[in-house]
């Protein structure tokens, strides 16, 4: 029970609840990324539904357990789970699949499949309503698709004998255009909240009786949600059938409201120390030659890992947070001397600090927007993989680090704490133009930049 969770004191915690029949119906748990919440979830959900009662040689509910049940949660294929909430999934499927491609045995196999399945079980019909909504596209030709060539992937994949080259060679392609179609559907189907329509046609789920022995609803990001969405959640935690679980994940518990977090039982998950993280890569991943550094990752190693593995990574991203950043403070500053009015140290701290960060990338600073619209689009690919709201957390990194020493100064100065707000206020526009309304990140970023200059300058002057 929780083997295959890695040094993380909450699944612990959990185990000794499940022991001692302590486990509450409704749970929180919290904590930072990549620090096994949804994997402890996952787990879990399985543990509840084992159908083998009797401790086995190796202990209660093990991973491997050989019960119908347990096979099902393995593969996140079991009638009595049910996943909501968005996060990003590109970078564990395409590291999951190079951990195939690396060692293509049947932990790594299944460690592919379940990081789609993670992303399929978003559109399950349980809770999937298949109409176009938001501008976003139907996602039923993409699944479809998806689950053909998944089948195909495993049925090759069990029977596959790794020394056979054109057996490999099919099985690269097939994963590949799994990554591709995965990735595709996780940018045109996925919302960043979680609409209301699939909180209630969960709960109507959740009152049909189980096919086993229990039902869980895991809820990744809770936070993600709409005023009414949150209500229809907290009527269901006021009544929750007697056979449902329901576990919310979020990074910080505060995010919760308080109404609904009297009703959670929490459970912390801490960020694990860099040889565990470590560890984990190892293990997990199968990768024993990986050098993993946080540089300008700062959630810590498995997401640094992670992360290398996307189109448009952190490492690439950084130094085109730091060209908008330094572009946007000349175009400012070019605006103020125009006008006669003297560069002020808030400003001049964003061009010194980004400006050469921008420069060694060979991101030379621009003043007029298309320039710095058409180098971003064209240098991100036009923030494929959805990595516009990475971009947009970036860019509120750099700017927090370019005013340290503005701080040290003057930390309660009235303009600095004005613009601070100001760029915290329009990335939040931003991001949820592009993550929430579907608006190209061309259009969000032309409105970040000029709101952005314009409050600026007439906070300067």
């Amino acid at each position: 029970m929780f083997d295959n969770i890695i040094e993380q004191g909450a699944a612990l915690q959990l185990r000794d609840d499940f022991l001692s029949r302590r486990l509450a119906p409704s749970m929180l748990f919290f904590g930072p990324s990549a620090s096994g919440k949804g994997s402890t979830a996952l787990e879990l959900a399985r543990v509840l539904s084992c159908e083998n009662n009797a401790p086995q040689p190796e202990g209660i509910a093990p991973w491997n357990c050989s019960c119908p049940a347990c096979e099902r949660h393995r593969y996140l294929l079991h009638g009595d789970l049910v996943i909501l909430g968005s996060r990003p999934f590109a970078a564990e499927i395409a590291a999951s699949r190079a951990a195939f491609l690396r060692e293509p045995a049947a932990a790594s196999r299944m460690l592919f499949i379940r990081s789609l399945r993670k992303l399929l079980a978003r559109f399950s019909p349980a809770i999937w309503e298949y109409e176009s909504r938001s501008g976003k596209s139907n996602p039923l030709s993409l699944l479809q698709s998806l689950e053909e060539d998944l089948s195909e992937f495993e049925s090759l994949a069990v029977n596959a004998d790794p020394g056979e080259a054109a057996v490999m060679t099919a099985l690269e392609k097939l994963s590949d255009s799994l990554v591709k179609n995965a990735l595709k559907l996780e940018d045109e189907g996925m919302g960043d909240t979680i609409p209301i329509a699939q909180i209630r046609r969960a709960a109507y789920w959740s009152r049909l009786a189980p096919n086993g022995r229990r039902k869980t609803m895991i809820i990744e990001n809770a936070d993600r949600m709409k005023e009414e969405a949150k209500n229809s959640l907290l009527k269901l935690l006021e009544e929750p059938p007697e056979t449902l679980s329901i576990i919310l994940c979020v990074q910080r518990r505060e995010a919760i409201l308080p109404t609904i977090l009297s009703r959670l039982r929490p459970y912390r998950f801490l960020r694990r120390g860099e040889e565990h993280e470590r560890e984990i890569i190892r293990r997990v991943y199968r990768d024993t030659t990986a050098v993993v550094t946080l540089e300008n990752n700062q959630a810590g190693l498995i997401s640094a890992y992670l992360d290398s593995f996307l189109p448009q990574s952190t490492e690439k991203l950084y130094p085109l947070a730091a060209f908008f950043i330094a572009s946007l403070a000349r175009a400012v500053a070019v605006s103020l001397k125009k006008k006669g009015i003297e560069i002020p140290a808030e400003l001049a701290a964003l061009g010194s600090h980004c400006g050469p960060i921008a420069e060694a990338a060979g991101l030379a600073r621009v003043t007029n927007f298309k320039d710095v619209t058409g180098t971003l689009l064209s240098e991100s690919g036009n923030f494929e993989a959805r990595s516009f709201s990475r971009f947009i957390k970036l860019v509120l990194d750099l700017v927090s680090q370019s005013q340290r020493e503005v701080l040290q100064e003057a930390p309660t100065h009235p303009r600095l704490i004005a613009y601070n707000g100001i760029w915290r206020k329009y990335a939040a526009q931003a991001e949820t133009a592009t993550g929430v309304f579907n608006q190209s990140p061309a259009l969000a970023l032309e409105s970040f930049f000029y709101r952005l200059k314009e409050d600026i300058t007439g906070v300067t002057v």
